[in-house]
């Protein structure tokens, strides 16, 4: 039964929007996982295309679609933080050698 899958999906999926918001309000890479982010988002893909090619187009890809969608933000939140921690600690390297 898909129902299954669907509540599995929504209960990992409530935790996405989460990671997105301490990423934006944080500004930092603390605590992630580049590693781990991108295995999440092989993941879905994975559901994404067994769903396709098993011809089983329902609510359940959906959800598959909006997480994939989320972690993904999640990940280029994780590129611009490094790139800004990145930024900070080069201006305090240069603050330092004055």
């Amino acid at each position: 039964m898909q129902i299954f899958e669907f509540i599995m999906l929504l209960c990992f999926g409530m935790s996405w929007p989460i990671s997105v918001y301490k990423s934006i309000r944080s500004k930092s890479t603390k605590g992630k996982s580049v590693v781990f982010i991108l295995a999440i988002i092989l993941g879905y893909l994975s559901g994404i295309i067994g769903k396709i090619v098993n011809d089983q187009l329902s609510y359940v890809l959906v959800l598959y679609c909006v997480n994939l969608i989320i972690v993904s933000i999640d990940l280029a939140l994780y590129f611009i933080n490094a790139n800004r921690e990145k930024t900070l600690t080069q201006q305090t390297e240069k603050k330092s050698k004055r």
